[in-house]
């Protein structure tokens, strides 16, 4: 779950600008999307946004688990039993997902969908599950048992019960899709803000860039870091709402899907790259890997960054990136 840490400070003159920011909010995917657009009148800033909105409902119908007619659906629904053929698209983001998985040693996996619930966050968990209840809940998970066929574009779940989810990606790839869609049309600078997917592109009619503010979970109502953003993404994923605690010890809602465990130590990270899908996918991976595991895969990554805000407080970054302290 990707929690609103980060907003966007819109610092905007009205003078001598032609054109200006428009926004509007929007429940589309089950979630809050915030869609911002710079255009020369609300009309042509409508008309933009209602092209967005058709891509995000467009992609929620292709990767929707819900909609029973969905693709992802008719994949779940055949796990063990037979191939299903997919859009390429499809393929290609659940191929890209694979690859996620690999390069975060499973941390990342969009066959967590499989787990079983046996971690409640409503309060109501009074005892910590048994192994072998816990050993159970990730029987059939692992991005290994997902076979893909390149020359069908088919894929395939292994095991029978098995299935897929894009909760972790679907938001971030939506934000990316509809950014894509609306350069496309001419729109020279913008914001999808996907519950806390955060993609941005172009600079303020001011000609300022576009300025993200890292609020401190330990407080939400500080705000301790200020950074510009430039064509690029920034998500971010906490645990200050949702967590248990069982001697002394907090777990987060974020499971691991290798071993069914949530993870510890950290309550949010927050990372900028190139694309929202990325970015998503990286801010659970690091939850689940640790600090310095996560840390030292982000510093390995190309034009990828993140900051780190550990249990205690303690901020801990990538080694390129500036904060601007306030």
């Amino acid at each position: 779950m990707k929690n609103l840490f980060t907003f966007f400070i819109l610092l905007i003159s009205a003078v001598g600008i032609s054109q200006q920011t428009y926004n509007r909010t929007q429940k589309l995917m089950g979630s809050r999307f915030d869609l911002t657009v710079v255009a020369k009148d609300s009309a042509q800033a409508n008309a933009f946004i209602d092209i967005a909105v058709g891509e995000i409902k467009r992609i929620e119908q292709l990767i929707s688990s819900w909609d029973p007619n969905s693709q992802t659906s008719k994949i779940n629904a055949n796990a063990g039993i037979t191939p299903v053929i997919v859009d390429s698209e499809l393929f290609d983001l659940i191929k890209r997902a694979q690859g996620i998985s690999k390069l975060t040693d499973g941390a990342f996996d969009i066959s967590y969908a499989s787990m079983d619930r046996i971690w409640k966050f409503d309060g109501s968990l009074s005892k910590m599950p048994t192994e072998e209840e816990v050993l159970n809940s990730v029987a059939k998970v692992g991005a290994g048992h997902i076979l893909l066929n390149a020359s069908e574009t088919s894929v395939f779940l292994e095991l029978k019960g098995m299935k897929i989810g894009f909760g972790a990606i679907g938001k971030g790839y939506a934000a990316d899709k509809a950014k894509e869609l609306l350069i496309q049309h001419g729109v020279t600078a913008g914001i999808i803000n996907a519950s806390g997917d955060m993609n941005t592109w172009g600079k303020q009619p001011n000609g300022e860039d576009w300025k993200v503010a890292i609020t401190n979970p330990m407080d939400k109502n500080k705000v301790f870091a200020l950074l510009p953003i430039t064509n690029g993404a920034v998500v971010t994923s906490g645990d200050y709402e949702k967590f248990v605690e069982f001697d002394g010890k907090r777990y987060s809602h974020i499971i691991d899907p290798r071993t069914g465990y949530p993870s510890i130590g950290i309550i949010s990270v927050t990372v900028f790259a190139p694309k929202a899908e990325l970015a998503d996918a990286l801010a659970t991976s690091v939850f689940v890997m640790g600090k310095e595991t996560g840390i030292d895969r982000i510093n390995q990554l190309p034009n990828v960054e993140c900051i780190i805000i550990d249990d205690k407080g303690n901020i801990t970054t990538s080694k390129h990136i500036e904060i601007e302290k306030l």
